[in-house]
């Protein structure tokens, strides 16, 4: 039959199946490559190949089982139609030759090139493939379904089983991956409010708080000027009223409420009829968590307790949301008092810091999953109450030991100018 057929086009027809397999193998590596989330979004906007694509890709087996069936019938139709040719032009020596010529042409022009431009644009080639192949599917079916039955047939002798399509959910550090690798595509800002919502199950309400020694509120033990003078200097809209001590609180006096108080009318009786029932939660509580039920309460304060019931320290949802999306506030009291630059690579540093706060404002990643504060890390790791001059090294800071008083450390040095010290680790 080859010798009825012109060698032109025999020749065309080689060209044509060349071209087939370089579509089949390059389409193959382009569907493949598609970033899952990526197709979905697209085919939630409405892009017709992207649709295809994904419908496609639901069943991985069957359109595999398509795309060889198309590229094997190709390459061999291909290796078969080499050797007419060759035996036309130079008889049988001529076929070896043939054959060697074809793998090399299959192999840079059918196979390296095509899944290579597929693998760097594979959306762009795997797009109008899958309106190609989605059709194609639908005639082919009977033939891919034995091909898929007689394949996993095999993969089952050898104790292989079809679980069906594995699953694409991220877990949440692939998720901090995923964010980490947008790039330039979202803003640094952005891109640290996500990571920062994704790790909210790690934080819990005790890294957030302020402590028992910190809390600022109204004892009704103490005169009514006094209590005048606490509301009229309180930075907070909410406080704790405590009778003695905080541990004894009565309630939380939102300080609007006192704006339909006529000011000769304020007394004790009168701000105890404004208190709201406080709200307690136990210490080691997820952010995420408590963002959740300050939402469901409609409560924005609440009291941390122990075990024991005694009273840890305060949070609030702003405290929540600066964990998220960093200061928003000015805060007189605290505003940089904590940490004094002496010089480029040093700080005098409050030993009552919070550790995680230390590490936001001065870009530091000191070890955050003990205590919280500078004093209680450097306590733990001596075992003891230092004297004033110690130096050590906390995850190759170089920390000295300015100032202590009875009972705890109050100042600390950290910075370049003792790490010329011998420091300990």
């Amino acid at each position: 039959m080859g010798d009825d057929v012109p060698l032109g086009a025999l020749i065309g027809l080689l060209v044509a199946l060349l071209l087939l397999s370089a579509f089949f193998s390059g389409s193959e590596t382009a569907l493949m490559s598609l970033n899952r989330y990526k197709l979905r979004h697209r085919a939630r906007e409405g892009h017709r190949g992207a649709k295809l694509a994904e419908r496609l890709l639901q069943r991985p087996d069957r359109l595999l089982g398509l795309i060889l069936l198309g590229n094997n019938l190709v390459n061999f139709s291909a290796a078969a139609l080499v050797a007419i040719i060759a035996f036309k032009l130079g008889g049988q020596p001529a076929v070896a030759l043939g054959t060697l010529i074809l793998t090399l042409v299959v192999l840079i022009f059918s196979e390296t090139a095509p899944k290579t431009l597929a693998a760097l644009h594979p959306e762009r080639v795997a797009f109008p493939a899958a309106m190609i192949y989605y059709p194609l599917s639908k005639i082919t079916y009977p033939l891919v379904w034995l091909i898929n039955v007689a394949s996993n047939g095999v993969l089952y002798l050898f104790g292989v089983r079809d679980d069906g399509v594995p699953s694409h959910s991220l877990s949440h550090e692939e998720l901090r991956t995923v964010v980490h690798e947008a790039g330039g595509r979202i803003s640094n800002r952005y891109r640290q409010m996500l990571i920062s919502i994704l790790d909210l199950e790690k934080v819990t309400v005790d890294d957030v708080m302020v402590p028992h020694n910190e809390i600022v509120g109204i004892d009704l033990d103490d005169e009514i000027d006094v209590i005048e003078r606490i509301i009229a200097a309180s930075q907070y809209t909410r406080l704790p009223v405590y009778e003695d001590n905080i541990d004894k609180v009565v309630g939380i006096l939102h300080l609007r409420r006192l704006a339909n108080l006529a000011q000769h009318s304020l007394d004790k009786d009168a701000l105890k009829r404004l208190l709201e029932e406080p709200y307690f939660v136990p210490e080691g509580t997820p952010l995420s968590m408590q963002l959740v039920q300050f939402q469901r309460r409609r409560e924005r304060v609440a009291l941390v307790v122990d075990e024991y019931g005694d009273i840890q320290g305060i949070v609030t949802l702003e405290d929540i949301l600066e964990e998220i999306v960093g200061e928003f506030t000015s805060d007189p009291a605290h505003d940089d008092d904590d940490v004094i630059r002496e010089g480029p690579d040093s700080f005098l540093v409050s030993a009552t810091a919070n550790i995680r706060e230390l590490n936001r404002s001065q870009n530091w990643d000191l070890p955050t999953d003990g205590p919280k504060t500078l004093n209680g890390l450097i306590v733990e790791l001596l075992e003891t109450i230092p004297d004033p001059s110690t130096c050590l090294k906390i995850s190759g800071y170089p920390i000295e030991v300015v100032t202590v008083d009875d009972n705890r450390i109050r100042t600390v040095r950290v910075g370049r100018r003792v790490a010329e010290h011998e420091c300990e680790d």
